[in-house]
């Protein structure tokens, strides 16, 4: 077979009339335009109003930052197949988007951990909590949280690049680093014990965030100020470790042992892009309806531009 570069990618799943096609991208289109809309309030919110400038509130920027990304590597790939026809994308572009997503996917995980243990400080230590949380601790915790998910990414791209590939269609609507690995020629042990580093690693954090909520769960039975606390920022945060970790299960367990049932397939596509459809649309809606600060500067600006739109 040709160099890699040279290969060109057969998409699966958009095989369609072009007149449901259509209608698939109007609303994908605005739900990716939606998306983008809710998480960037949140974080333009965030930024201008002084008093949600703590360590809570950054988190979750960075949460609904990784929440663009997550969604911008999917949805312009899916808006452009809807349109074409022929859903194709080149080798260079497939392993683009398998990085983005990588990186997206790692992130979400250590994000999550990073708030765990931040939430863990606040409920359980709320004396210790400035001196144990100062804006240093949150930047250097941040540069972690990215560092260490794009070195995970590029560990995990390099591995790929480096196996010959002997087929061209790939059983999803797009790009993921498992089923690129599944046309390869060659041994792809490496590939396959990398996987389960990285399925312990993430394991792992999942661990650790439930032990500290079993921490969370008992000082919220002591106080009912801590009950508060964890209603509001805790119980949000749980829902969408849930909802990311087992669509993003499925997915990993089913590409790898899944058969190739038709009706089977479609469903593995629906729930494939689950963890990068809805964590990115519902973490900020969840967060701004249950974070009392974020959600009444949200409803003061938006009445205050209404107010100024009826003066003019």
């Amino acid at each position: 077979m040709e160099n890699n570069s040279e290969v060109v990618f057969v998409l699966q799943g958009l095989n369609d009339s072009l007149t449901n096609r259509q209608m698939y991208f109007v609303f994908a289109l605005m739900l990716y335009l939606f998306t983008i809309f809710v998480n960037l309030t949140l974080i333009v919110t965030v930024c201008l109003e002084r008093t949600l400038h703590e360590p809570i509130y950054i988190f979750l920027c960075n949460l609904c930052f990784n929440g663009i990304c997550g969604a911008s590597s999917f949805y312009p790939k899916l808006l452009h197949g809807l349109l074409s026809d022929s859903n194709v994308i080149t080798y260079a572009g497939c392993l683009t988007q398998i990085f983005v997503v990588y990186c997206y996917v790692f992130c979400e995980f250590t994000s999550l951990t990073v708030m765990a243990y931040d939430r863990y400080l606040a409920i359980c230590k709320p004396l210790q909590y400035p001196m144990l949380m100062p804006v240093q601790r949150v930047a250097l915790l941040l540069l972690l949280t990215w560092c260490f998910s794009l070195l995970e990414a590029i560990i995990g791209v390099i591995l790929t690049t480096r196996l010959p590939l002997c087929r061209r269609h790939i059983n999803k609507i797009f790009c993921t680093n498992w089923e690129v690995v599944k046309l390869s020629c060659a041994n792809t042990n490496v590939n396959s014990i990398y996987s389960l580093v990285l399925i312990f690693s993430h394991s792992s954090q999942t661990g650790l965030i439930l032990v500290s909520y079993i921490y969370l769960v008992r000082a919220s039975l002591r106080l009912a100020s801590n009950r508060k606390k964890f209603v509001q920022t805790c119980v949000p945060h749980l829902a969408t470790l849930i909802i990311f970790a087992s669509s993003l299960m499925f997915d990993s367990i089913y590409a790898r042992y899944g058969g190739d049932s038709g009706t089977l397939q479609v469903v593995q596509n629906l729930l494939a892009a689950e963890f990068l459809v809805v964590p990115p649309l519902i973490n900020p809606i969840i967060y701004g309806i249950n974070l009392h600060q974020i959600r009444s500067r949200i409803i003061l600006n938006f009445s205050h531009k209404r107010e100024i739109h009826k003066k003019h």
